[in-house]
């Protein structure tokens, strides 16, 4: 115990000692903690001098460590000096004044707090400390006390103790206690209180009562004290004065109440399950059942100390307690290893005990009996029961706290009764089964009723429901297993009875499962073995485990019901058959929330076979055998769930999509739940078998599983399949029909892609050393920020106070809690060492090759159990398909090798099937193979050789010509060397030689063809392979490698099928660039491609015509109709006799095509590709198709009506080549189609910096203008490159068709290009002299094409003069200001903008100066008339539009721009009085009449003649005018023409 107290004095010049003492002359020893520069412990200390203070403060703080044993006579005493600054001669500086006491005990209490005490000034009396200073009895002679007895020494005491409680409450149930346990004699003294015998009963019940009341510091440091007494009151009934005394309700609602203020403390930690640390701990460490109360003895007889373990000694720090709790614990169920026996209390504490009975003398003394009747856990069950009301809710909130108490109680009652080997049904008695059985239903409806509540306590309900299953779970180690599971049985009825929620129902059982499943003897709790004998022992007999291992027997079911959930394998296997039976109906069901549920059911099947596989009593091949046979139902549940796995490889097609996702049309249409599946529990067992055909089902949509779910479910398959009986599987396989084999087969085809090995993560290169470095220096900074002193110190403490909102970001602590950030959570998946990557790796590949082995084991199990079956034909293809997706994985060396011998013996087996049936699989294995022969291992490459010799040898063998052979290794080389990232020329070309050898070497086929057919095989892959050594050299010029394979598969023309692979080639590498609509394009040729061989073979109305029929998708795609009878036979010699020569090929490749426009942002394309497809979907009578269709092309719709002309086409530049440098580009001028918004200086840096790493830097040169190129100045050592910005260009009659936005940036083969010049030679000059030369550039193709750029193949000039020039420019300004006035929402700043520009005040060479220019004068030349009234037209129009643009932007602007608008207007007027002259002016050659009318012709109605103009052009006739001048407005604006139309009345 430690005592510390601050002394203050009220007198000048004193100097306080203080020591501890036990009254006059006696002394305690040194107990007073000294200071840092002097001894550990002093006898007295001293307090400094205060000098010529009235009321001095001396704050001196002194720490006593009190003895254990205190008595009354134990107090503070205070001696007081006066200090005199002059030594006089013999006299000492230090002169007694008085004394003070302060007695530590008060009641058998401490004294603590504050007090005022009075000084005596002479020496004490005798037993002056049995009193305090302030009520000492009248003594003779009298007390001589400072300033009349009046307190003028302050002093606080504060205590720190494990022995005393300081807390009322707490004292006052310990002394009523301790009443109970010893020998005492009535009354007795609490606090200020005397209790009677006969009040004993009252006061008790009173004080458990009030122990709420207690002060939780206290409570939680004599916590464990607090439970014990509680709990030896619980069982233990009492005869006080001669009468029963029952304290168990009392005491366990006390020990409710207690356990929910801990709880609801916000001081006290919490584990992460929610569980109060301290009352965890207690149950785990402390508790122990209640010891039988001895009998009290007699008075007079020898004195009983009672237990001390009830005592609060030993409470000096929480290692000490830990350390004799653990030693005084007996062993418990909840971890047998620890044990320790009950060890002596020290001796110096049982007397420190004993001496807190106080034995006061009364008239009467009684005896207290004390005696148990009662079991601990009994009575805990039975009070949970009788519980009522808030107790009873507060039990149920806390339930695991009592649960553990009950577990623990029942485990130590065992153990102690001996009762270890007894059967388990005979442990405990039938009244406490029904408790327990009643605690359970009560528990589960209390989980169903937070459920059902409007606010849906779900957080608690899970909680309650996992300490349920805990409690379920420690009872099937000690009570008859056979009533734990009747108690699961009710639990499941019960839930599904009261839950309508089926996620949530589901959720809640699998949870439960979850935990009762993970029980050690969880598989002899299954009976999983077939013998006893050969079982892992159970550590206790079970009665019901006795009699029914005998069932269990592989030989009295049929194979295939052991891969069926059945309620034969429910009653035997229960809480297997339980947790088959939520799985299933987990993956049946529908509803918010089922895909996490599902995600749980599939996690607890697969934690189970983790914990089996790494069980060291599973690790025999045998015991593994009979688990995997206890697992065999999920078999059946997974094939069931087919359609509802993740598709892996569709994901990577797609570039990653979830299929999972969907679209919408797919969440729809739903069919009813199975009730059956959904409430399917132990006892109930309705479900559906998985010998149902996937056909034979309802259209229904499934809730598709996630990736990483699918994952779990294949690697639980995977591990079943690996340790199941091999010959039981045979036998199975060889029982089912085809189209349940084939659902296998595409089971194996998802595990394949589920488990590629994608190699090594990436990581960036930051150091994980020097991220954990920067993290600890700012927390040291923070921490010293926080931390120091004066005013940063302060200013930051003032900043963290929670009502500050001043500093908002210091308050989170933001700044230095990178984690909420982006950059944090990206960088922490990141943040692995090498070693720690490397791993990853390692275990990756091995599960990778692992899962691949398996699934090769169970293919060649199904060739080999379907060999005498009818159906082989069908399952080889789907063996192939297996074996291909295998083979188009990264895999290791291990499998590769076993794959190509199963490979080979299926060629050698099948041969003839496999060239006859499985043309489009012969394809893709002769693809896979081909790339297997580049490979860098020699192993794989010597296997992959001799496959692919043995597929052309049985292929000649069959047919005595391997033509579809050959055309198909032909093009897999040609999709390999276009698409494949790794491909390895030289590996190629070395295992070319080795087939070339086989061939040579093969004795038995030199009499036929086959080694010259082989051989020119090998000199077209050669040519092929040329063809990929030059497109190596251009893979870093984009235009060019796509120019290079533009003219590869343009050699390809007599080709379709390379033809067509090359084109699929260019796509791909078109969308690796995001040029998604050339990708496009090319898939549109290859679907014409096909239409044109379709055409031929074929003659359906619904199908396209050829390539005609794709002109409004594109006009080049005409050129693919070059391939004619002549040149193409139709599926003779293997050709077009790929999967895309066929129906559903076009239609794969126009949808691929539509995806891609779409992405593109072509809308208006999508509807021409999908006017192709609809018709054949209409044909074929597929709905599910057309519903798609035409929901993406609304989308198509919805797309162009929102965005409009806000969408971005490509921009175009001309580039030219100039220089020997360059090759066959010289002198060669292309139109190159950029990204949209692409910049002049960006296509121009991009296309220098390659060409000057080609040729050097100091060799490259850009053209800056426009102007046309003059090679005799070039340096003939530099390479030149001239680039300008053009614009399409359409002739006036294309405008009429080019309405939309669309139309007017698709389909362009003409741009238009300026150069602006003079005729001294400058590029600009005045305005008179300013000439502009007009450059229209057209196109072998138009864009967009299957290419980027394409070449320029004829190009027009022709020149304007400068007052044609002015015309034009006024034409685009009076243009803007039309769009901008007529633009819809308005748009005020565009307004302003355009209108600055117009009528500014400051503009340079505007709207003035070129009237001013041009229309100051009529011009002398009579040709320049027409342009000079066209000008003057086009002004007026101008001024007219900038005046609608004024009076708009009146309308559009606010109060504060009014001042805006004034000088607007200002400078509108005053551009307009300037314009007026010249507007007005006209010239008169022009307005001369046009029509002359005879009178007498005009009163007879006669005919008009026509005369020529001199002044019109020669193409054209005007006729001449009428006294009647034709208004103004008749003159037609076309630039080249002149007045077109006139009216005459008679």
């Amino acid at each position: 115990m430690i005592m510390m107290f601050e002394c203050r004095g009220q007198q000048p010049l004193w100097k306080p000692r203080a020591k501890l003492s036990t009254g006059v002359g006696r002394r305690v020893g040194q107990v007073i903690f000294g200071k840092s520069n002097g001894p550990e412990f002093l006898q007295e200390v001293y307090t400094a001098v205060t000098y010529h203070n009235k009321s001095p403060d001396f704050y001196e703080e002194v720490k006593i460590k009190l003895p254990a044993k205190l008595t009354v006579n134990h107090h503070l005493l205070f001696t007081f000096y006066h200090i005199s600054c002059q030594q006089k001669q013999g006299n000492s500086v230090e002169s007694l004044l008085g004394y003070s006491w302060l007695p530590i005990l008060l009641n058998e209490r401490l004294q603590t707090g504050s007090y005022c005490l009075p000084v005596a000034l002479e020496k004490l009396p005798p037993n002056y400390s049995m009193h305090s200073a302030e009520k000492v009895p009248s003594q003779n002679p009298p007390i001589k006390w400072a300033e009349g007895h009046k307190g003028v020494f302050n002093i606080e005491v504060q205590a720190v103790s494990s022995v005393h409680t300081q807390d009322n409450h707490l004292e006052k149930f310990f002394t009523l206690c301790h009443s109970l346990e010893s020998q005492v004699t009535f009354p007795i003294r609490v606090l200020d209180q005397k209790i009677s015998e006969s009040a004993l009963e009252h006061e008790l019940k009173l004080s458990i009562i009030c122990l709420n009341s207690s002060r939780l510091e206290p409570l939680v440091l004599f916590l464990h004290l607090v439970l014990d007494k509680l709990f030896q009151l619980f069982v233990q009934p009492m005869v006080i004065a001669g009468q029963p005394a029952n304290f168990s309700q009392f005491a366990f609602e006390s020990v409710v109440v207690t356990a929910n203020s801990l709880h609801n403390s916000k001081g006290l930690g919490k584990d992460q399950h929610g569980r109060n640390c301290l009352l965890a701990s207690y149950v785990h460490y402390v508790f122990r059942l209640p010891e039988p109360q001895r009998d009290v003895p007699k008075p007079g007889g020898p004195t009983v100390l009672p237990d001390p373990r009830y005592h609060t000694y030993g409470r000096t720090s929480a290692a000490a307690v830990s350390s004799k709790l653990l030693q005084a614990r007996v062993m418990s169920s909840s971890n047998p290893d620890l044990a320790g026996p009950h060890c002596a209390a020290d001796e110096e504490v049982k007397s420190i005990m004993s001496s807190k009975v106080r034995q006061v003398l009364s008239l009467h003394t009684y005896n207290v009996f004390v005696f148990v009747v009662q079991h601990f856990h009994e009575e805990l069950a039975l009070q949970m029961v009788v519980s009522t009301g808030m107790v009873k809710e507060t039990v149920f909130k806390y339930s695991w706290f009592f649960f553990e108490l009950l577990v623990k109680s029942m485990a130590q009652y065992v153990h102690n009764m001996d009762k270890r080997d007894n059967f388990r049904r005979t442990r405990f008695s039938d009244r406490f089964k029904d408790d327990i059985t009643t605690i359970v239903n009560v528990v589960t409806s209390e989980i169903a009723a937070l459920l059902v509540k409007p606010q849906k306590e779900t957080e608690q309900a899970e909680k309650i429901n996992i300490s349920l299953a805990f409690f379920l779970y420690d009872l099937l180690s000690l009570m008859d297993r056979g009533f734990v599971f009747n108690l699961i049985k009710h639990y499941c009825n019960q839930l599904s009875a009261k839950l309508n929620n089926l996620p949530t129902l589901i959720s809640m059982r699998l949870e439960f499962l979850r935990i009762l499943c993970s029980h050690e003897h969880y598989l002899n709790l299954n009976l999983f073995f077939m013998n006893a004998d050969t079982a892992p022992a159970s550590p206790c007999p079970s009665i019901s485990s006795q009699n029914s291992s005998s069932c269990s027997s592989f030989q009295d079911q049929k194979i295939a019901s052991m891969f069926d959930l059945t309620p034969e394998y429910r009653q035997q296997h229960f809480l297997t058959g339980l947790l088959f039976t939520e799985l299933a109906a987990a993956l049946d069901a529908e509803g918010e929330g089922i895909i996490k549920v599902q995600r749980k059911a599939v996690s607890a099947i697969h934690s189970l076979l983790s914990s089996h596989d790494l069980d060291p009593r599973c690790v025999k091949p045998e015991v593994k055998v009979k688990v995997a046979a206890l697992y065999l139902p999920l078999v059946g549940i997974i094939l069931d769930a087919l359609p509802q796995l993740y598709d892996f490889t569709a994901a990577e097609a797609r570039g990653g999509k979830n299929r999972a996702n969907g679209s919408d049309e797919e969440q729809e249409g739903t069919s009813a739940i199975n009730q059956n599946v959904a409430l399917a529990i132990a006892g109930n067992f309705n479900l559906k078998t998985s010998g149902t055909m996937l056909s034979s089902l309802p259209y229904k949509q499934y809730n598709m599983l996630n990736a990483d779910t699918t994952r779990n479910l294949m690697i639980c398959f995977l591990w079943i399949m690996k340790n199941a009986d091999q010959t039981l599987l045979r036998k199975w396989i060889a029982d089912l029909p085809s189209m349940q084999l084939n659902r296998i087969l595409d089971l194996l085809f998802i595990c394949v892609s589920c488990f590629e090995y994608k190699g090594k993560q990436s990581s960036d290169k930051v150091s994980t050393q020097v991220l954990q470095k920067s993290r600890d220096v700012k927390a040291r900074l923070e921490e010293a920020l926080l931390r120091g002193e004066g005013a940063r110190g302060e200013m930051m403490r003032r900043c963290r106070t929670p009502g500050n909102d001043r500093f908002p970001g210091l308050n989170e602590n933001l700044r230095w809690r990178k984690e909420q950030t982006h950059w944090r959570q990206a960088n922490e998946k990141l943040d692995k060492t090498k070693a720690e990557l490397d791993q990853e790796a390692l275990i990756s590949g091995n599960l990778a090759t692992e899962a691949n082995l398996i699934i090769l084991d169970m293919q060649e199990n199904i060739i080999q159990a379907s060999s005498a079956l009818d159906c082989k034909d069908s399952l080889l293809g789907g063996v192939l398909r297996v074996l291909v997706n295998s083979l188009s994985c990264d895999q290791s060396t291990t499998y590769l090798t076993h794959c190509f011998a199963t490979l080979r013996a299926l060629i050698a087996k099948f041969g003839d099937l496999l060239f006859e049936e499985e043309v489009e699989q012969c394809a893709d294995l002769c693809q896979r193979v081909l790339h297997h022969c580049s490979s860098s291992m020699d192993i794989t490459r010597s296997q992959a050789c001799a496959t692919l010799y043995l597929l052309m040898r049985f292929s000649f063998g069959a047919t005595s010509n391997f033509a579809r052979v050959k055309m198909q290794v032909t093009m897999s080389l040609a999709s390999l060397v276009g698409k494949a990232q790794d491909f390895n020329e030289e590996y190629l070309r070395r295992s070319l030689r080795t087939i070339l050898a086989y061939a040579e070497e093969d004795t038995a086929m030199q009499t036929t063809p086959f080694p010259m057919q082989v051989e020119e095989l090998l000199c077209n892959l050669n040519s092929i392979l040329y063809d990929t050594v030059k497109m190596r050299e251009f893979q870093e010029d984009p235009e060019m490698l796509m120019d290079l394979m533009y003219r590869i598969a343009k050699s390809y023309q007599a080709s379709p099928d390379l033809r067509l692979t090359w084109l699929q080639n260019m796509a791909e590498k078109h969308t690796k660039r995001k040029c998604y609509t050339e990708a496009a394009m090319c898939l549109v040729h290859a679907a014409a491609l096909v239409a044109e061989y379709l055409s031929m073979l074929e003659d359906h109305s619904y199908l396209p015509v050829g390539s005609v029929s794709f002109q409004n998708i594109s006009s080049n795609v005409l050129e693919e109709s070059a391939v004619s009878d002549d040149t193409l036979s139709p599926d003779e010699d293997g050709v077009c006799s790929g999967r895309y020569f066929t129906e559903s090929g076009l239609v794969g490749l126009l949808e691929q095509a539509a995806e891609l426009f779409s992405t593109g942002g072509l809308y208006e394309t999508v509807n021409e590709v999908y006017k192709l497809v609809i018709p054949i979907l209409e044909a074929h009578r597929d709905f599910r198709k057309l519903t798609s269709t035409h929901e993406k092309l609304q989308k198509a719709f919805d797309s162009i009506i929102s965005k409009g002309h806000k969408r971005m086409f490509g921009t175009y530049f001309r580039v030219g080549f100039y220089g020997s440098k360059f090759g066959d580009l010289d002198e060669k001028e292309f139109v190159y189609k950029e990204p949209a918004i692409t910049k002049l200086p960006e296509i121009s840096h991009r296309l220098e910096a390659f060409y000057s790493q080609c040729f050097g830097a100091e060799f490259v040169e850009v053209i800056k203008d426009s102007a046309p190129v003059d090679k005799t100045k070039l340096d003939p050592n530099k390479a030149y490159i001239q680039i300008t910005f053009v614009e399409p260009y359409f002739d006036e009659y294309e405008m009429k068709d080019r309405l939309t936005y669309f139309e007017k940036n698709f389909n362009l083969r003409r741009f238009m290009y300026t150069t602006p010049f003079t005729l001294e030679g400058r590029p600009r000059g005045e305005l008179h002299e300013q000439y502009r030369r007009n450059t229209i550039l057209t196109t072998l193709h138009a864009f967009p094409y299957i290419k980027t750029r394409i070449s320029v193949a004829q190009k027009e000039e022709f020149v304007l003069t400068p007052i044609e020039v002015a015309i034009e420019d006024m034409k685009k300004k009076t243009l803007q200001l039309a769009v901008a006035i007529n633009q819809e929402p308005p748009d005020a700043k565009m307004l302003q903008m355009v209108l600055q520009g117009s009528v500014g005040a400051t503009v340079n060479q505007g709207p003035l100066e070129v009237a001013q220019v041009f229309l100051a004068e009529i011009p002398a030349d009579p040709k320049l008339y027409r342009h000079h009234n066209k000008l003057r037209l086009c002004f007026k129009e101008f001024i007219m539009r900038c005046g609608e643009a004024v009076e708009k932007n009146k309308r559009l602007i606010t109060a504060d721009q009014r001042e805006y608008q004034q000088e607007l207007k200002k400078n509108y007027n005053k551009l307009r009085e300037n314009l007026r002259p010249m507007i007005e002016r006209k010239i008169p050659e022009l307005y001369k009449p046009i029509f002359r009318v005879d009178s007498q012709k005009r009163k007879t109605g006669g005919s008009v003649t026509l005369e020529k103009d001199p002044l019109v052009p020669k193409t054209g006739y005007l006729p001449h005018r009428t006294h009647h001048t034709l208004p103004e407005r008749m003159y037609s604006e076309s630039f080249g023409t002149q007045v077109t139309v006139g009216v005459i009345r008679k």
